[in-house]
Formats: C-alpha cells, structure tokens, sequence
C-alpha cells in the first residue's frame, strides 16, 4: 500500500526530486519575471492577442522545465528567450505598420452610436449582449440613452462616451437599460426592503 502511495504522489521519482522542483521552480520563476518585466507586463484584460500568445506559450516553456527531469534548464530557458524575441519582433513590425496591426491585433469597433447597439458588430467579435451590458454598467452606464458612442477595443474592454446627465433623453429612449427589466424589478424589491 505504501509503495502504491509513493507512485501516486511522487511516480519513479526520487524524493530528493522535490528539492529539485524547488531549485528548477526559482531558477526558471525569477528568470521569467525579468524577461516579462523587460517586456512590460499588463493586467489580464489588457492582453491583446499577440501578448496573450505569449503568455501560453511561455507558460508551456516553463512548465516542462520545472517538472520533468529530463528537461534540461538551459534549453527550457533559450526557448522562453526565443519566445520573448519573437514577441519583441512582432512588436517592433506592429510599431512600424497599421495593416501589421490590424492583423495582429484587430481594430476597435464601434458597437453603441446613439444608445443604440450595433448587433452585428458584437457578434462578429464573439460577445453578447449581456456580456456588452455587463462592460456598459461597469463604465457607470445603466441606460443605453446615455450612450453616445461605445468602442470595443482590441483587448476586449469598452470605451464610451456618455450625454451628460442633462442631454439625456426619456429613459429607454432606444433600448432597455443596459441590465435587464426582470433584473432591475428584483433589485428595485431588494433596494426597497433593505430600507425599511
């Protein structure tokens, strides 16, 4: 039973690999943090997709090197080098050239004119309605009427442009609010308990 356990959690290796996990782990860890810090590192929903390439496949460079130990360390960490060079050529071309960019990276688009939303548009870029309501109220918008203009930018984030308070028109001039009818009946019954 023993020695069924000891496959389970450590296979044909060697405690002592653990030690070696350890040493691989630190070494590959600090050597990655400075490459992505020479690169400028941004939060998730920054990523573009060239950026976000780059993570998974230096995530697969570094995982094989930590855990397997017939991954050597100095081939696993020219491969996270030949990845990050790659990732600075693709950056230096998209610098150089908008059609670069395009292709790389997409092209913002414009998905609310007017409170009005461009259906398309969202769909061609694989996010619904909701999701686009979700950015909408997270940008302080809860009816579509203040919208004037809303970008989907290329990392997946919304820009947008409100009326101020008093250009807005009738509430749900356009369309519904940004959350939906059923959802704000509820909230409205939660809102209205908690203050009595």
């Amino acid at each position: 039973m023993s020695q069924e356990l000891q496959r389970i959690f450590m296979g044909e290796q060697d405690p002592l690999f653990l030690a070696e996990i350890l040493f691989r782990t630190c070494i590959i860890y600090f050597y990655t943090l400075a490459l992505m810090r020479w690169i400028g590192g941004r939060s998730i929903a920054q990523l573009s997709i060239v950026e976000f390439l780059l993570v998974i496949a230096i995530g697969s460079a570094v995982g094989d090197s930590l855990f397997y130990p017939d991954v050597p360390l100095i081939p696993a960490m020219l491969a996270i080098l030949l990845v990050v060079l790659a990732n600075k050529l693709v950056d230096l071309a998209i610098m150089q050239s908008s059609r670069l960019t395009r292709f790389f990276e997409g092209s913002p688009q414009v998905v609310v004119i007017e409170g009005r939303v461009d259906r398309h548009k969202i769909r061609s870029r694989g996010i619904g309605e909701h999701e686009l309501y979700m950015k909408l109220r997270d940008k302080g918008v809860d009816d579509l009427s203040q919208v004037l203009l809303a970008v989907l930018e290329t990392n997946g984030t919304v820009s947008v442009l409100v009326r101020s308070r008093s250009e807005v028109p009738a509430k749900g001039l356009y369309q519904p609010p940004a959350l939906p009818e059923a959802e704000l009946a509820g909230a409205a019954g939660i809102t209205g308990s908690a203050s009595r």
